[in-house]
C-alpha cells in the first residue's frame, strides 16, 4: 500500500549522492516523471518517490520493489564510471509507475476495521454512580459497542464501495491476537490501505479524571510492518530500510487520523466534555496492526458527570457522528492528496 509521506529515516539523504551523480541520465528521466531519488550511499540502495509511491532498487541486483511488498523484474542496474545505469526493462518500470498518466489511479482507502474494546466475559472498566434513588451503571463493553455501530452505520451508508468492518458486533470477546489478525489479514489490492480504530471507555482512580481523548503509537517505537515472507529473496539490507520507511509513513498517518478524529468530536461534543488530547501509548492492538491505527477513550464510566453523558443516548450519537466526521475526513485527505509536507 502507499502511504501520506512527510518524512524518510534520516539513513536516506536527499539527493545526497557522489560527485559527478548529478548528470547522469537517471536525473533526466527522474525530471520527466517529476520524482526524486533518495540514496544511500553506504549501502548503495535507491528510492525513487513520488507522492506515495516508492521504487526501491540496489545495483547489481535485477529486481526493484514498487510500495514495500511488489518485486518486479528490472533487468540490471548498475553503476558504471559514477553514474546509475538502468536497463530498458527497469527505464520503462519508472515511466509506467511514476508517469502523469498513472497519476490517475490515486491510493484509496479499501477498509475500515472498528474494533469495540472488550466484550464477553472482559467487561472492560465499570463505573456506579448514585441517580436520584437508583445506581447508574455503566460497562465499558456495552457503551463502546453501541458507539463503534454508530460509526459503522455511518461508514456503511456513506462508503458502500469499501469494507467496513467490526470485531465484534455483539457481547462475544475476540482476543486481542484476534482482533489484530482480522485487521492484517484483510485482503487489499494495489495502492489499497486500511485503517484501524479501537474504540474505549477510560477509568480512574481520580473521580474528577474527565473527558475525551485519542491515542496513538510513539513514533520511537520499533516494529516490524514488512511482511518478509514476500521478500525473503532480497538482499538482508534492504528488508530494514524498507520497514523503517514504512513504519515512518504509518506512524504520520496515524497522527493525522488522531488528530482529525479529536477536531471532530470537539466539535461535536467539546462543549459538554473536555477534550484531553492526543496522547502517545503502546497498546498491544495499536502496535501490532500493521497499519495506521488510533485508540479512542469517548469518557471515563468513573467520572459522574462524563457518566451521566454515556447513558445518554442522543449522547452517544452525536459521539459517533464525530468520530465518524474525523474518519470521513482523514479518507478525503488521503485518497485525495499526492503526499503530505511538514506542518
Amino acid at each position: 500500500m502507499g502511504g501520506i509521506r512527510r518524512y524518510f529515516p534520516i539513513l536516506f539523504l536527499l539527493l545526497c549522492v557522489p560527485q559527478g551523480y548529478a548528470e547522469i541520465e537517471l536525473f533526466n528521466l527522474l525530471d520527466e516523471v517529476e520524482a526524486t531519488l533518495q540514496w544511500e550511499p553506504m549501502r548503495k540502495i535507491g528510492v525513487i518517490v513520488k507522492g506515495r509511491d516508492c521504487l526501491v532498487f540496489k545495483p547489481g541486483f535485477p529486481w526493484v520493489i514498487h510500495n514495500y511488498n511488489k518485486k518486479i523484474a528490472a533487468g540490471q542496474i548498475t553503476i558504471e564510471n559514477g553514474a546509475l545505469i538502468f536497463s530498458e526493462t527497469a527505464e520503462k518500470i519508472v515511466r509506467t509507475i511514476f508517469s502523469e498518466a498513472k497519476e490517475g489511479r490515486g491510493p484509496r482507502i479499501a477498509a475500515v476495521l472498528l474494533d469495540p474494546g472488550h466484550g464477553g466475559r472482559d467487561p472492560g472498566t465499570i463505573g456506579v454512580h448514585k441517580a436520584g434513588d437508583n445506581n447508574l451503571k455503566l460497562i465499558e463493553k456495552d457503551i463502546v459497542l453501541k458507539v463503534a455501530k454508530i460509526v459503522y452505520k455511518l461508514l456503511k451508508l456513506n462508503y458502500p464501495d469499501k469494507k467496513i468492518l467490526l470485531t465484534r458486533s455483539d457481547d462475544s470477546y475476540p482476543t486481542l491476537e484476534e482482533r489484530v489478525e482480522m485487521a492484517n489479514r484483510v485482503s487489499l489490492g494495489e495502492n489499497e490501505a486500511i485503517i484501524f480504530l479501537s474504540v474505549h471507555a477510560n477509568a480512574s482512580l481520580n473521580k474528577n479524571a474527565s473527558g475525551f481523548e485519542v491515542w496513538y503509537l510513539p513514533p520511537e517505537y520499533r516494529r516490524t510492518v514488512i511482511d518478509k515472507e514476500t521478500l525473503e529473496s532480497e538482499p538482508e539490507e534492504i528488508i530494514p530500510i524498507l520497514n523503517t520507511m514504512l513504519e515512518e509513513e504509518y506512524t504520520v498517518e496515524s497522527i493525522i487520523l488522531a488528530r482529525q478524529i479529536l477536531d471532530r468530536m470537539e466539535e461535536k461534543i467539546g462543549n459538554r466534555s473536555v477534550n484531553r488530547g492526543l496522547k502517545e501509548e503502546t497498546w498491544y492492538v495499536v502496535r501490532n496492526a500493521k497499519m495506521p491505527s488510533v485508540l479512542v477513550e469517548i469518557g471515563f464510566v468513573t467520572n459522574r458527570e462524563d457518566a451521566m453523558l454515556l447513558a445518554d443516548s442522543g449522547y452517544l450519537k452525536e459521539l459517533g457522528e464525530g468520530i465518524y466526521n474525523g474518519v470521513a475526513d482523514f479518507i478525503e485527505y488521503f485518497e485525495s492528496t499526492k503526499g503530505f509536507t511538514e506542518q
